[in-house]
């Protein structure tokens, strides 16, 4: 019985009977599951060294400032280089990093150099998000890339489950240090997997610019895309307010309401599962607008911070996070495959690396307010502010032409002809 659904779902035009994707999505599985428990091992020891909230604020937002920093250069080497090799490069170069970090992560270690060592893994983010999204296309045939996205989405939802948890469990049995160690294991790994990729350059070879000119192809490719900057726009003020509160406040306020990290550990794989479901089922239904629909799904996520605003049980912080995970099952079902339908190709590296950017590029500010903006109004005022925030920033940016389905309309001369 087994085996016949094996044969099944590799038989020749099934998604997974095309080689190259199978070898990504389990290299796509295996890292995400080391890089979900490194932010688990990261924040514990950097609390366990008696770090406030604006350290652990400061150092968790040095990684996305570097990864938008590194975000225009890895777009543009993406799409000049076989995506593959990008990907390998950032893949062992993080690994490296979070091995050093087992030496780094001692606690007379100066928080300073674990800041630094967090930034570097930023760089290796960029690089790793642009090739990523961009690879695909060279995997899978054309008519296959919205069930490829997903599937990856969905594997990578699940590794966020376990990851979670594993690193929850290894901090608990053997400490932060060799959690990392880990980490560094399952991400050599994944680049073995995604080394045996024989990927399919389909970009027609053609002479090359400038550095910056192709740069500012990219930038200007989504100006005239207005719906992409739009979401863009929306979601990088949304994560640098709301998501940024909630990343630094979760730990913080479960390790004094309930003195554990387990609601911690639990509440994001509690999100994670939640997030799975609500892409499963966006697959199953047909959805004529797919833009409105994921922008007011997105406003579920106000439940996680609304919750940990009144800390009246563990179980009910966990229980909200399951829900808000809901929120995002549409972006991961959708997103992807918008742009890559809408984008040419050979742009693709450039657009997702501004994708990344745009989407995190306030984040580190965030990150590093949450602490005295938490002083100043207090942390109940502030995560039910940033709640309010991030349902009216969504609200406005429903009215840009083309967020509404993810795809530009027809110019008005296009429809009277």
């Amino acid at each position: 019985m087994f085996k016949a659904r094996i044969a099944k779902l590799t038989e020749a035009g099934s998604l997974w009977s095309y080689p190259g994707y199978r070898l990504f999505w389990f290299s796509t599985t295996i890292f995400v599951l080391g890089a979900s428990a490194f932010p688990i091992a990261l924040a514990v020891t950097i609390i366990d060294q008696g770090g406030s909230a604006t350290t652990l604020g400061l150092i968790l937002g040095s990684r996305i400032l570097a990864s938008v920093i590194g975000a225009p250069f890895a777009g543009v080497w993406t799409d000049r280089l076989p995506r593959k090799q990008v990907m390998i490069a950032a893949d062992l170069s993080r690994g490296v990093i979070v091995f050093l970090m087992v030496f780094l992560s001692g606690p007379s270690t100066p928080h300073i150099f674990l800041g630094l060592a967090v930034f570097l893994m930023g760089v290796g983010d960029a690089f790793g998000a642009a090739s990523a999204g961009a690879i695909m296309p060279s995997l899978v045939p054309d008519e296959k890339l919205p069930a490829a996205n997903v599937a990856r989405n969905i594997v990578v939802r699940t590794a966020t489950i376990i990851g979670p948890g594993i690193g929850g469990v290894s901090v608990a049995l053997i400490g932060g240090r060799l959690t990392f160690l880990f980490t560094a294991i399952t991400f050599a790994f994944g680049t073995y997997f995604l080394n045996q990729i024989k990927e399919e350059i389909k970009n027609e070879s053609k002479e090359r610019e400038s550095f910056l000119t192709e740069m500012r192809e990219g930038l200007r490719t989504v100006i005239e895309i207005p719906w992409i900057g739009a979401m863009i726009f929306m979601v990088s003020f949304q994560l640098m307010v709301l998501l940024a509160a909630e990343t630094v406040l979760l730990p913080i306020i479960t390790k004094r309401e309930f003195a554990s990290n387990t609601p911690f550990a639990l509440s994001a794989a509690a999100f994670s599962i939640g997030s799975i479901i609500s892409a499963l089922l966006c697959i199953k239904i047909k959805i004529k607008h797919q833009g409105q629909v994921s922008i007011l799904v997105w406003m579920i996520v106000i439940i996680a911070p609304i919750a940990l605003a009144f800390p009246v049980s563990g179980w009910l912080i966990i229980l909200a996070y399951f829900i808000a995970g809901f929120s995002v099952g549409p972006w991961e079902a959708w997103w992807s495959s918008a742009v890559q339908r809408e984008v040419p190709q050979h742009l693709q590296g450039r657009v997702f690396s501004i994708d990344h950017m745009g989407s995190t590029a306030l984040m580190p500010l965030g990150m590093a307010l949450v602490g005295p903006a938490a002083n100043y109004f207090g942390e109940r005022n502030l995560l039910i502010g940033a709640s309010i925030f991030h349902v009216l920033m969504g609200l406005s940016v429903m009215r840009i032409p083309g967020v509404r389905d993810m795809k530009m309309p027809p110019k008005p001369d296009a429809v009277s002809d």
